[in-house]
């Protein structure tokens, strides 16, 4: 069963993702009355064993980590049961059976078993630097930034004068006061951030360089620590972020995020600013 390492040595399991989730419940959101006074918050076990239509000790093994592979169907009516969203879904089957339920994500779990040397194609290099003035990037699979035209490189951060360990994405993020001054919503933004990055990540966390980064993490910023235990997870999408540019000032940007086709785990992201005052 796969699971992803944290810090302190200890996995993410399958079990501990359906406690988590079990405890967030209250018997009113799922349309069950709140019968006994409850030593613990959330749903009992019984309770969603009953929601699923599973059997209480079948249930009860997921939880406990015993050596049972659960279906498809039965992670779909666990997901149900426990309401989860389609990124929670994923998860779930990552740590059920050690691979995305996606026919793409399967590809991209394969490739993750014996991954090269981190590289970025020179097409690709050559396409990022075109969309200038676009502020765009590459990112890695484990989200180190691989290329960035001088757009992005003003708007964020200049990562060719970093050192390489620190041209990451998401340390950035947590522990440059660049990323709380670039993002409006910072605190909102970098949950999400963590939460893509969990999920972009589920299948390969045992990977040295991985577990490593996740520890940094959280050695150097408290709210990953408070959050990493959570478990949540976000699936990567285009959106709109409002951020700061140095020159420009507060602005609205949209953002397209791209797979790179023949090396699933890196992705182009690119910003196109929007007029002042537009919104939608």
């Amino acid at each position: 069963m796969l699971a992803g390492v944290e810090s302190n040595g200890d996995p993410v399991t399958l079990g501990e993702l359906l406690r988590s989730r079990r405890a967030r419940l209250s018997p009113a959101a799922v349309g069950l009355p709140p019968g006994e006074r409850r030593r613990t918050p959330g749903l009992r076990r019984e309770e969603v064993a009953a929601l699923a239509n599973l059997s209480p000790t079948y249930y009860a093994f997921l939880e406990q980590g015993r050596q049972v592979s659960p279906s498809a169907q039965v992670l779909d009516a666990l997901a149900a049961a426990l309401r989860l969203n389609p990124a929670e879904r994923q998860y779930l089957d990552v740590l059920a059976n050690g691979r995305p339920a996606s026919a793409q994500l399967r590809r991209e779990t394969e490739w993750r078993a014996r991954p090269p040397a981190e590289t970025i194609s020179p097409d690709v290099a050559d396409l990022v630097e075109r969309l200038d003035p676009y502020p765009t990037f590459v990112k890695g699979r484990c989200w180190d930034v691989l290329a960035a035209n001088p757009a992005a490189r003003e708007l964020f951060t200049d990562w060719e004068t970093r050192a390489p360990e620190d041209r990451n994405l998401v340390r950035w993020m947590f522990t440059s006061d660049e990323a709380t001054r670039v993002y409006l919503d910072w605190e909102q933004e970098a949950r999400a951030m963590l939460g893509r990055f969990r999920l972009a990540t589920a299948a390969h966390l045992n990977e040295p360089s991985v577990a490593a980064l996740v520890g940094e993490l959280q050695r150097d910023s408290a709210y990953v620590r408070k959050w990493w235990p959570e478990l949540d997870v976000a699936s990567i999408g285009n959106g709109v972020k409002r951020l700061r540019h140095p020159r420009l000032g507060p602005l609205e940007y949209a953002h397209v995020v791209l797979q790179v086709a023949d090396r699933p785990e890196q992705t182009l992201v690119t910003y196109t600013a929007r007029p002042p005052g537009l919104t939608g």
